[in-house]
């Protein structure tokens, strides 16, 4: 096998086997190995790594799987965009799937690993729901960021891992062996008056004069009916599956990011970065917020928030004046692996109409924090934050008011939020439910899907195909914009993607 390493036992050959891509599958017009067809991979696996992720950790990763491997079933993200690889692989398969049985098989059992930290998983999972594949790949996440959330939820755990040939081979064992699991998509359309000077396309943090994430992209195309299609403003959309926040924990995350920014040196390692990050928390007021906030910047003071329900209908949400960071949570962990949720107990099902946060039910979970005291009540057994609202839906209007910016950020991706300066203008957050997206698991995971049997108050599902139904007339909210539309500039150094 081309690219593949001299292992020490017949053992550890057959086990690699069972991952193996050959060569005619990943390159078109390239010709089968051998005759006939070789064995058929169980698990057969395309590998995208951030080779900056994590200091050395990428790099040295990207080595180990091309020589477990096929070289060319493992992807560098800072050399190849995930979208052109799956696109030239998938119309590869589908040319071939209609004469080559072992091709259409692969189709059937492929499988993606992903090596980096929050965004770089949530790039790959955009690419992915923007492409339409006629067979959805299901994705591991392997973490190598900070706070490594989405991982953890998984059972991927949360910490940096070996980069050496056992535990690599350790981890894709755990990859065969895991179960799919869907999991919602949530699409988020931020609408603001465009700059008087500059480009409004989505920048690196800490360049002027918009300090947008990488999975926020600018939409050129906007429905007619809009009640916002007004000259002099620009639209972005996006995608998050972990969760969207606002306010004092944003900031904390805006100063560490361009902390790094400003100093990669010092952010190589996963314990100095989460310490690094503590520290932060302590220096931007997070925990003397009633002192050094004022109260200008509290989310009731900055913002109309709406939610919309079942029902379909909007209807306003209270958001106590004592709140200080907003929390739209799909998944249960945040924040380094917490869950500011919680399992509500039968009264507050009974009297809120409150369910456990399942990860695949249309619903996010709204929750408030105060300061980063009241944050540390996760850390006690059932402590939760500020339970708000669930929700199919949820808009932030923000007027002018007393605070010209706010913080936001999006799956560990923060960024400062310029606010209206004048009575004239708006600025629109919406965030609305797109389908799903399957994501591999391992058993015990802290996610839990509604259609568990074994999760706590299970209940039916609503039919998912009905929010694009809802929404086919805006182009705007049926893609990320992480396919085509997306290109991570040559001057932007991936490994702050975090």
């Amino acid at each position: 096998m081309e690219g593949t390493a001299t292992t020490d036992t017949v053992s550890d050959s057959d086990f690699l086997k069972e991952f193996y891509i050959p060569n005619y599958i990943l390159v078109p017009e390239s010709k089968p190995d051998s005759t006939p067809p070789p064995q058929l991979p169980q698990c057969p696996v395309l590998v995208f790594i951030n080779s900056k992720s994590g200091g050395q950790l990428g790099a040295d990763l990207f080595k180990t799987y091309s020589a477990l491997l096929n070289e060319n079933q493992v992807f560098d993200l800072g050399k190849e965009a995930p979208d052109l690889v799956l696109r030239r692989i998938y119309l590869n398969l589908e040319k071939l799937k209609s004469h080559d049985e072992f091709a259409a098989k692969i189709q059937e059992k492929l499988r993606i690993i992903v090596a980096g930290g929050d965004g770089t998983a949530g790039w790959l999972l955009g690419v992915i729901c923007d492409l339409k594949l006629s067979h959805p790949l299901p994705i591991a996440t392997m973490p190598l960021g900070t706070g490594n959330n989405l991982p953890f939820a998984f059972g991927w755990g949360k910490k940096n891992p070996g980069t050496d040939v056992q535990a690599v081979m350790s981890f894709m064992k755990k990859v065969k062996n895991a179960k799919e699991m869907k999991i919602d998509n949530w699409h988020i359309l931020m609408r603001m008056r465009a700059p008087k000077e500059g480009s409004c396309d989505p920048i690196a943090p800490l360049e002027p004069p918009l300090e947008l994430p990488h999975s926020l992209h600018a939409v050129h195309r906007v429905s007619p009916t809009d009640d916002l299609n007004m000259e002099g403003y620009i639209t972005f959309r996006g995608g998050f599956w972990n969760y969207f926040s606002m306010g004092m924990d944003a900031q904390v995350s805006y100063a560490f990011h361009s902390e790094r920014k400003l100093h990669p040196e010092k952010f190589k390692n996963q314990l100095i970065n989460q310490s690094t990050y503590a520290k932060l928390g302590c220096s931007q007021g997070w925990f003397l917020a009633s002192l050094f906030h004022p109260s200008s910047r509290n989310i009731a003071h900055l913002a109309k928030v709406e939610i919309m329900k079942r029902s379909g209908k909007w209807e306003k949400l209270h958001v106590p004046n004592s709140i200080r960071s907003i929390v739209c949570l799909n998944l249960p962990s945040f924040s380094g692996g917490l869950n500011p949720w919680g399992t509500p107990d039968s009264n507050k099902r009974r009297d809120r109409d409150l369910t456990p946060p399942f990860v695949d039910d249309g619903l996010l979970e709204v929750v408030g924090f105060r300061d980063a005291w009241h944050g540390l009540v996760l850390l006690a057994p059932n402590g939760h934050g500020t339970r708000l609202a669930q929700a199919h839906r949820i808009r932030f209007e923000f007027h002018r008011g007393g605070a010209d910016h706010t913080f936001m950020r999006i799956d560990g991706e923060p960024w400062k939020q310029p606010l209206p300066s004048d009575d004239d203008n708006t600025v629109l957050v919406e965030i609305s439910h797109l389908g799903q997206v399957n994501m591999l698991a391992t058993d015990g995971c802290k996610s839990k899907s509604v259609n568990d049997p074994s999760s706590p108050c299970c209940h039916d599902a609503e039919d998912k195909d009905s929010d694009e139904e809802d929404l086919a007339q805006a182009e705007e909210y049926r893609k990320f914009g992480a396919a085509d539309t997306f290109r991570i500039p040559d001057e932007v150094d991936i490994s702050q993607l975090s």
